[in-house]
């Protein structure tokens, strides 16, 4: 027995207390999506590298007869898999609107002007590299940041980095995800089919008027949101990730009970449970089990939909949905011609527009915006700050590797992307590793907690 009167059974000591730990490293995802490129760049390349790329040819059907949708698991994964992660990101886009970092127009300023900044350079070096042909289409590639990857590499740094260098880069991250969402929504979308769309619109408004009605179960709103506006969104030709954005909008943000009426509450069925018989057998009463009944229901209303299903639903993306996504998406070939293709027009693009795109367009347009003292840094950064984040920010990997199989048919122009993507993500990491390091190591500028 522990000092908090816990039992510690030997799978709590040498199973679940590890997992929840390796869980709970904010890097630990980071490492993990890493590495399943990396897992996918070596198979790839290996004997059973033809046999890899097949598993992901492998068709799978949805439906039944007329009603029939016949995808790969490759498209699965993209098109389904990755929906639940756009899910998460709609559910932290609202909590950042709500309560968060991009709730106020003075907070939002800085981290919404890096985010339209890190997008708009980026595409436009890239788009200095390919004026035409079907390379000119990957022009959305480089735009995006990778959150999991950039947080993951600034949480590696642990206390030495200002907590509102952490809380400024998840805000500008988010922002810089919306903007992402929106170019995929905009400028990569297929043919529409309007009465497919029609009818995804009027799922959501049931889903927006039982959110006004008060409904709050969140299998309502899985059954409503996948079920029905996914799908119709995936037959639409709009890419069916932006549905699971829309969807996570939907979802209810606000408690049932205010914080002073939960600890009356808890107080009280605490003081009933104190009171009620006990049996002195490894079972409670059933006086208890009311009790313990009222305290979860209780602690149920005190909690939001949102926040309630982004926190259940994140180990799920961070420790699956990303992994298998890098895994099936990440592979390339590395033959002689490697050295040719890292000079190609595609590759250089995606190179300097993540790694210096960023840069200039988060950085950059940030210290105009204090130059100007139209706003300010954030209490414990400095400018060195700025200037890691504006690094990390070319972390594109996931969402650019997203991207890229929508911009490109071509196998040989996906592979330059990848290659492009994969180095300066690289490049990126490291360098905004070293950055941030250095400037946390002046002095004055560590903030207090």
């Amino acid at each position: 027995m522990e000092r908090s009167g816990i039992r510690q059974e030997p799978v709590d000591k040498w199973i679940l207390k590890p997992v929840r730990k390796f869980i709970s490293n904010s890097s630990t995802s980071g490492i993990l999506l890493f590495s399943s490129a990396l897992l996918a760049i070596i198979l790839t390349n290996s004997p059973w590298g033809t046999q890899f790329q097949h598993i992901w040819e492998h068709e799978f059907y949805v439906g039944y007869n007329q009603y029939m949708i016949k995808k790969s698991l490759h498209h699965w994964i993209n098109d389904g898999l990755m929906a639940v992660f756009f899910f998460v990101v709609g559910l932290e886009l609202k909590r950042e609107i709500i309560a968060g970092e991009l709730n106020e127009p003075r907070k939002a300023i800085l981290p919404l002007a890096g985010a339209i900044g890190g997008m708009v350079i980026p595409a436009l070096i890239y788009a200095m590299f390919n004026l035409k042909g079907e390379a000119a289409g990957g022009w959305g590639i480089p735009m995006a940041t990778d959150i999991a990857f950039a947080l993951g590499i600034l949480y590696l740094l642990g206390d030495r980095v200002p907590v509102s260098l952490k809380i400024f880069l998840t805000a500008l991250a988010i922002a810089d995800d919306l903007g992402a969402v929106l170019v995929i929504a905009f400028f990569y979308t297929s043919e529409i089919d309007v009465d497919s769309l029609l009818s995804a619109g009027a799922l959501l408004l049931l889903l927006v008027i039982s959110n006004r009605m008060g409904v709050r179960s969140t299998l309502y709103y899985a059954i409503i949101g996948i079920g029905g506006v996914w799908l119709f969104f995936l037959m639409s030709g709009v890419h069916a990730t932006i549905a699971a954005v829309l969807a996570a909008f939907t979802i209810p943000a606000n408690t049932k009970i205010s914080g002073e009426g939960f600890v009356l509450q808890v107080e009280g069925l605490v003081e009933d449970f104190k009171k009620a018989k006990t049996n002195n057998k490894p079972t409670v009463t059933h006086e208890q089990l009311h009790v313990l009944a009222n305290i979860r229901d209780v602690s149920k209303l005190a909690l939001t939909p949102l926040q309630r299903l982004e926190h259940a639903m994140h180990p799920f993306v961070a420790y699956l949905v990303l992994p298998v996504f890098a895994l099936s998406n990440a592979g390339m070939k590395l033959d002689a011609g490697l050295g040719d293709m890292l000079l190609s027009p595609v590759v250089m693009g995606i190179f300097f527009g993540l790694l210096l795109g960023k840069l200039i367009g988060v950085a950059g347009i940030i210290q105009i915006l204090i130059s100007l003292r139209v706003a300010q840094l954030p209490k414990g950064m400095t400018g060195r700050h700025l200037v890691g984040v504006g690094l990390l920010a070319g972390i594109g990997f996931t969402m650019s590797l997203f991207v890229t199989d929508l911009a490109f048919d071509d196998e040989f122009l996906i592979s330059q992307a990848k290659l492009g993507i994969l180095a300066a993500s690289l490049v990126a990491s490291f360098a905004g590793y070293f950055v941030i390091k250095w400037a946390s190591k002046r002095p004055g500028i560590k903030e207090e907690k």
